[in-house]
C-alpha cells in the first residue's frame, strides 16, 4: 500500500483537464496517463493555500538524492509544454515527474528506471509556489 500523496485543488483541476487533453490529442501516452489517474485518485486533494511548505506541488523545485549512487539533482516539476531537462524542468508526465509528485522533504520515493528501481529521496524543497503566496502559478 503506497502512503497519501497531498496534491492541491488547483493542480487536481489542472492535471485533469491535461488528461483529458493528452487522452484525445495523444493517444499513445496511455500508460503515463493511467498512472498519473491513479495518482489523483488517492491523493488528498487540498486547497491551495492549506498546502504544507514541504510538499512537492506543480512547478514546485526539489532537491533529490540518490540513494544509490549518492548522487544530487535540482528539478522543476512543470507541465510538459513546460518541460525542458537542459533547465532541470521535468514534465510530470515523465515517470520521475509523477513519481515526486505530492510528496514531501525526507520522503523516499521509488522510480522505475530501464534495469531495475531507483529509490530517491527528497532532500528538501527549494521553492514551493504555494508556500511563496502564489496561488495561482
Amino acid at each position: 500500500m503506497s502512503r497519501a500523496i497531498f496534491i492541491t485543488r488547483t493542480d487536481q483541476e489542472r492535471l485533469e483537464k491535461l488528461i483529458q487533453i493528452e487522452e484525445e490529442f495523444a493517444p499513445g501516452s496511455k500508460t503515463n496517463l493511467e498512472e498519473l489517474k491513479s495518482e489523483l485518485k488517492r491523493a488528498v486533494i487540498i486547497d491551495p493555500q492549506d498546502i504544507p511548505s514541504d510538499v512537492i506541488t506543480m512547478r514546485s523545485q526539489v532537491l533529490l538524492k540518490d540513494l544509490s549512487s549518492g548522487e544530487e539533482m535540482i528539478f522543476t516539476l512543470v507541465y510538459p509544454d513546460e518541460a525542458d531537462m537542459l533547465e532541470g524542468k521535468i514534465s510530470v508526465l515523465a515517470p520521475i515527474g509523477m513519481a515526486i509528485l505530492g510528496y514531501r522533504e525526507s520522503d523516499k520515493v521509488e522510480w522505475a528506471i530501464p534495469g531495475g528501481i531507483a529509490l530517491l529521496t527528497v532532500k528538501k524543497i527549494l521553492f514551493q509556489p504555494e508556500a511563496s503566496g502564489n496561488f495561482d502559478l
